[in-house]
């Protein structure tokens, strides 16, 4: 039924709204495309262009639960990025103050990738487009 869609959208709820906003916008670089304030329910709903095709809805809510655990636990395990050079990507969010992993290789894809965390310590991942040659 649903083989041949894409991703919309993921929606992300932050404990820190501007935080979050500065992060996803002026640290990973994705532009706004709608920002609202919901009075009503004292929220924030940010949509930002990830790629040509899907997006991500920010939102904050009055006093969120934290994370309970590492990704590993039930529920999503992470957020992955698809980028063209994994090593430049590291290099920019790590000058940017960005805590990020070293850089492994998928051993079943051959594909450069790593690990970051975003202000409420979401997993992110970004994900090299092209595998290593043999």
């Amino acid at each position: 039924m649903l083989s041949n869609c894409k991703i919309h959208h993921v929606a992300i709820i932050c404990s820190d709204y501007q935080r979050s906003r500065r992060f996803y916008t002026e640290t990973l670089g994705f532009k706004i495309l709608q920002e609202v304030y919901r009075a009503e329910r004292k929220s924030y709903k940010l949509d930002l262009q990830v790629g040509s095709h899907s997006q991500i809805e920010l939102f904050s809510f009055p006093a969120t639960p934290e994370r309970l655990s590492g990704p590993e636990a039930c529920g999503l395990r992470h957020l992955a990025f698809e980028v063209e050079d994994v090593a430049a990507v590291l290099a920019a969010l790590r000058a940017a103050g960005v805590e990020a992993e070293d850089i492994r290789v998928d051993e079943y894809t051959n594909k450069r990738f790593t690990f970051f965390r975003d202000p409420d310590m979401l997993p992110l991942e970004i994900y090299e487009r092209k595998a290593l040659s043999p």
